[in-house]
């Protein structure tokens, strides 16, 4: 039994809807491979007490090892398994996730979101609150995908002119080739907006440095994992030799790689993902361990629906060692919408709403045309 919101509750779960929610998009390129519809599994939890916690995770098998159908058949595990157990018992149903299997961030993701979700609920506080936040004024960048040097450009000038003030560009092939996009993205857009890049584990371990030094001149604020994650072993060199500060992605899932990272001073920065931390259980933690040590973190992500977003937009207004905001997933390229609620933009300013736990669901009109099973 827990006491939420003025009331002691003994709440049982007792189904959970599970959907294959694949959402079309216009193919988007990274060094890793290019993604044609975003990867992503919907759960509803159902209460004993008419509550119910919406979770999601987004695949990115290419990153995170998980595809979306991997994910939706351990949803059917996990989902057995809570069946008839408190979901305000968060630390114990966590704890079952992982006595169930190892890893899995991205599918023990969603699980994470629902249970937040209906603890929110069940307290009447928006989830930023109940994480004990308040509102605050985000401002997200818009990424770049790979492609020509020219379409980069022109990709850029047309953020510009739409009010964007941070860009991040994806990178990762090439080195030179790299080094020219930059160079045609900063001449293009001049040199008051914000530029990021991120390498996605791109470059090799020899050409990490010499790239680096020569975007350094277009005033590049950092750039996200240069090389590939079995190289963390030389990123304490990197960090201390490159002219770009260095953001950790891929090189941290969970706590524990954080922490070593931040001890071997290998990173100047860490991006928190739910599909690569199992959810904001675990993204506490790294937050945590970065701010104690004085490592900025980023709200980032894979290719959520606004559901999600809206979960991080909560996570975020939450925790204020989140100081850089990458919360454009649902705008690159996602060509339907079909979450009710949730995060609003006004450009790529975001706010949300005080509703009660995430504040966002999906249509269920959209729901009855997926593939989906009840546990």
């Amino acid at each position: 039994m827990r006491y939420l919101g003025h009331k002691l509750w003994n709440m049982k779960i007792v189904k959970t809807e599970i959907y294959l929610y694949k959402i079309p998009m216009v193919p988007f390129t990274i060094a890793t491979g290019t993604m044609e519809f975003a990867q992503n599994v919907l759960i509803k939890i159902h209460t004993d007490e008419g509550i119910i916690g919406w979770g999601e995770c987004s695949a990115f098998p290419m990153i995170v090892g998980e595809t979306q159908q991997s994910c939706y058949l351990l949803a059917k595990d996990f989902a057995a398994f809570w069946k008839g157990k408190d979901p305000l018992a968060m630390e114990d149903r966590l704890k079952e996730l992982d006595q169930i299997i190892a890893g899995n961030y991205t599918a023990k993701s969603a699980f994470d979101l629902a249970l937040y979700d209906i603890a929110a609920k069940a307290a009447n506080q928006p989830l930023y609150a109940y994480l004990g936040g308040k509102q605050k004024p985000i401002e997200s960048d818009l990424t770049i995908g790979i492609g020509t040097p020219e379409d980069m450009a022109k990709q850029a000038i047309e953020f510009v002119a739409k009010g964007v003030t941070m860009i991040k560009v994806k990178l990762g092939k090439k080195p030179a080739d790299d080094i020219e996009r930059i160079k045609q993205i900063r001449t293009a857009i001049g040199k008051d907006i914000i530029l990021r890049i991120d390498a996605n584990q791109g470059w090799s371990k020899e050409d990490a440095l010499p790239v680096l030094t020569a975007l350094s001149v277009y005033d590049i604020q950092f750039c996200e994992q240069p090389m590939h994650k079995y190289y963390d072993d030389y990123l304490p060199a990197l960090c201390a030799a490159s002219p770009i500060k260095i953001m950790a992605d891929e090189s941290v899932f969970t706590h524990h790689e954080a922490r070593k990272l931040i001890q071997q001073k290998a990173c100047h920065y860490i991006n928190i993902k739910f599909s690569k931390s199992g959810g904001i259980h675990e993204a506490i933690k790294i937050h945590d361990i970065a701010k104690a040590n004085g490592i900025a973190c980023m709200m980032g992500g894979m290719l959520e629906s606004r559901l999600t977003l809206s979960a991080k937009v909560h996570f975020a207004m939450a925790h204020d060692n989140v100081h850089f905001y990458d919360m454009d997933t649902c705008l690159l390229g996602h060509t339907e919408d079909p979450v009710i609620g949730g995060v609003h933009f006004n450009g790529m300013h975001i706010s949300i709403s005080d509703a009660p736990g995430i504040g966002a669901t999906v249509d269920p009109n959209y729901l009855s045309k997926l593939e989906s099973c009840v546990v």
